[in-house]
């Protein structure tokens, strides 16, 4: 296999980079070739720890899927304090590794905060993935280690840095939760990052939803893709899902400003894990694509019982999708999606009767080819209030990956009011003109669901580059008055 061939498949935005320009984001020790700098031109300090930071100058580099140097998953995705988490890792050729924790956060502008490091630990070349129609899994790797949650952590999102002996690096994310009331419950979309992970990125045998490899190495598209994929295996590239960064911008802005969160991710919101009653809020940060009918039902209930929703990218809620344990019997480690083939009824929601606008006010309308200006509509509402928006404002590239907008012939959710806080034109892939549009309405028992519509709208609250003080404070204005249920 030819260099050129392992640089293309050295990380997932090969196959998806035209529905996420973010990427992974500014990630404490993942970029080392960039800087970051704030909007008065000041150097922004991404890394939380000053060796990772040396990156490509002498420091640790980044695995791939090709040599598997060193690559790893974990079960379950999340724990709660006191709990553990087992790891599950192959090194390529066998040697010592170490495995750095962080806790994704503000931190002063570092991004994430070191917590602990296991001790010197013997890696050793795991089997090859199992296949089986595209499936594939490596639910038969032995343990590696298993990290013991001391109580005293703080819940949040984590990430585990795998390092080899010989300097190669890899990364598994995970969740430390907790059942505490708290003002808001952020939820992890690690459905939808399973959904998009095309492990391994080795021109063979990985496979997505969306993507996998013909016999000469070529990517092939959804109709040749799985429609199962498995929990059991690493993450493609450098180890993070691909839409992570969406994530963790807001986690850090979030965190930054005090606001009381709890943690969670969309497994166990399907498994009912998550009382909904014990929050004001259910914060949805990320792109949040593939939906479980119970996940739905969870979520409807919430709003239905007074607990407010907010959705901070757009294309959510649209493919159905069903959860099956592993072959050696662990729920939820298997998630199906048969998009569009095979016969019976369809994997869309909108073609069930059950659109996405029913629960969000909008839905998805299509791709944003090019970045283009999110302009305001009703600046006089509360959620423009102090922002210095004026209506027909234009926020500069906030209209970017994907776009929701209102569909007047589907239902609208049931409501007391409703509101529609930005109208902008962009060009689709086809040169026609479209729209997105940013939602807010209050359902009968008292809770607001926030739209925003686009996926600019998390990266504004603290991407380099892309924040926006405009963006901030509206949601700010938002979240605030979920909190104090005004």
């Amino acid at each position: 296999m030819g260099a050129d061939h392992i640089r293309r498949w050295e990380s997932g935005a090969l196959a998806h980079a035209v529905s996420d320009p973010f990427g992974q984001g500014p990630l404490p020790w993942l970029r080392n070739s960039e800087n970051y700098f704030d909007d008065a031109g000041q150097v922004v300090p991404w890394y939380a720890d000053p060796q990772l930071a040396r990156g490509g100058s002498g420091g640790p580099r980044t695995a791939d899927d090709v040599h598997r140097q060193i690559k790893g998953f974990v079960s379950p995705g999340a724990a709660l304090p006191g709990g553990s988490i087992d790891f599950h890792i192959t090194v390529d050729p066998p040697q010592q590794f170490s495995v750095d924790i962080y806790r994704i956060g503000h931190y002063g502008g570092d991004g994430a905060s070191k917590i602990t490091t296991s001790p010197r630990l013997s890696g050793i070349v795991q089997p090859p993935p199992l296949t089986a129609d595209r499936t594939v899994s490596c639910h038969h790797w032995w343990l590696s280690w298993r990290l013991q949650i001391p109580s005293y952590w703080s819940i949040g999102a984590y990430v585990a840095v795998l390092t080899t002996l010989d300097g190669y690096r890899s990364h598994i994310p995970f969740t430390v939760r907790d059942d505490q009331p708290a003002d808001l419950l952020l939820l992890l979309p690690d459905v939808t990052w399973q959904a998009y992970n095309l492990y391994p990125e080795d021109g063979r045998t990985g496979a997505s939803l969306y993507h996998a490899w013909d016999d000469e190495g070529r990517l092939l598209g959804e109709r040749d893709a799985a429609t199962t994929v498995s929990f059991d295996r690493p993450f493609a590239g450098a180890g993070l899902p691909l839409h992570v960064g969406h994530a963790y911008d807001f986690i850090r802005w979030a965190e930054r400003y005090g606001y009381d969160l709890a943690y969670a991710d969309a497994r166990d919101l399907h498994a009912g894990r998550i009382d909904p009653t014990r929050y004001r809020g259910l914060v949805f940060p990320g792109h949040d694509e593939y939906w479980s009918v119970p996940m739905r039902r969870t979520v409807e209930a919430a709003r239905d019982g007074g607990t407010s929703l907010v959705f901070l990218s757009a294309n959510t809620l649209y493919w159905q999708v069903e959860m099956s344990p592993s072959p050696s019997g662990v729920p939820d480690r298997l998630l199906t999606c048969r998009k569009r083939r095979g016969p019976g009824k369809a994997a869309l929601w909108r073609e069930m009767d059950r659109s996405e606008q029913q629960l969000l006010g909008i839905q998805y309308a299509g791709r944003v080819p090019e970045p283009s200006p999110l302009v305001v509509r009703n600046a006089e509402h509360w959620l423009w209030e102090a922002t210095g928006a004026g209506e027909g404002d234009e926020l500069p590239g906030l209209v970017a990956g994907e776009a929701d907008r209102y569909f007047p012939r589907t239902a609208l959710p049931e409501h007391r009011k409703r509101i529609l806080l930005a109208h902008s034109p962009y060009r689709d892939g086809d040169g026609a003109l479209r729209h997105q549009e940013t939602s807010l309405y209050r359902a009968p028992s008292g809770a607001l669901v926030f739209a925003s519509g686009t996926f600019a709208w998390s990266p504004a609250l603290d991407r380099p580059g892309h924040v926006d003080s405009r963006i901030q404070r509206a949601t700010a204005n938002l979240l605030d008055r979920i909190c104090k249920r005004d």
